[in-house]
């Protein structure tokens, strides 16, 4: 039972990851028709952001503020500006291969830049055990876990109980209809990239003590959290939610209890298996198009 506990709080703080990086996904589709291939690379970038911070003499907490507000201008404002805003008038399909190319550019250049070699991370919180309950549980899971859920709060905060909230959801629902009363649409389709920068920052800074920093440590994050987006509904911020903290859990059950061979296989037989039954995810709603 011990062992079974901290399985489950290890998937969670698996999945809270995955559930911050998907809800990035599910903010910049609603806002703008975007989907950002290069979502992984986002979360992987920071983390240099903060070693280069660090090797100029930065203690940890100021380079995690130099990092979030490194990746707020480059991989928010800038994202935006001079790629997202050229590409999206031509449509969705050349939007995701301009971002499939971000990817691959933003890997190549860390790899020829920085290093090609894993690198130690420090962490927020000491790396130790808590007995729990006669299980031991990972204080940087703990960590993780709280961290990850006080930013889905203040989000949700942000978005339901703030003025700018709920003109960003009117901005996503209908933008003509949010300039006709006034909205400032722009801004707010901006703001959504700056909050999508925001959390994969938050995302590499606590994920990167686990899994070190590294050029490709984003392939297989980017891939499971956009997986998760599906799974939990790609237009429901709840959906991100809970498709990040299922495929967490049962990522971490599977490759336990089952195989770690076949651990990457899992998040697609799930994916097949919602697609089949629950097209537009657990919790996503059906869109209507019209033609």
């Amino acid at each position: 039972m011990s062992t079974f506990s901290t399985l489950i709080v290890g998937g969670l703080a698996t999945g809270a990851i995955y559930a911050v990086v998907a809800i990035g996904f599910a903010l910049l589709w609603q806002a703008s028709q975007t989907i950002n291939f290069a979502q992984g690379e986002f979360v992987m970038l920071p983390a240099f952001f903060a070693l280069i911070a660090m090797g100029m003499g930065a203690p940890y907490w100021l380079a995690a503020l130099v990092t979030i507000g490194m990746s707020v201008v480059i991989l928010g404002a800038m994202f935006k500006q001079m790629l997202v805003d050229p590409m999206i008038k031509h449509g969705v399909l050349p939007m995701a291969i301009a971002t499939m190319a971000l990817a691959i550019f933003m890997k190549e250049s860390v790899k020829d830049l920085y290093s090609a070699e894993a690198y130690p991370f420090p962490s927020l919180v000491p790396d130790r055990n808590l007995a729990i309950l006669g299980a031991n549980i990972s204080l940087q899971h703990i960590g993780i876990i709280v961290t990850a859920i006080g930013a889905i709060i203040g989000l949700t905060l942000l978005l339901e109980r703030t003025s700018i909230g709920r003109q960003m959801q009117a901005t996503a629902q209908n933008p003509t209809v949010a300039r006709l009363l006034g909205i400032p649409v722009e801004r707010m389709i901006l703001l959504t990239f700056v909050i999508n920068a925001v959390l994969v920052s938050i995302a590499s800074l606590l994920v990167t003590p686990i899994y070190l920093a590294k050029f490709s440590s984003g392939e297989t994050l980017g891939l499971a959290a956009f997986i998760a987006a599906i799974i939990g509904g790609f237009n429901q911020l709840r959906g991100a939610i809970i498709g990040g903290f299922l495929l967490g859990v049962v990522d971490n059950l599977a490759a336990a209890y089952i195989s770690t061979q076949y651990r990457s296989a899992v998040p697609l037989f799930i994916l097949i298996a919602v697609i089949l039954f629950r097209p537009h995810g657990i919790a996503g709603r059906k869109e209507e198009r019209t033609v």
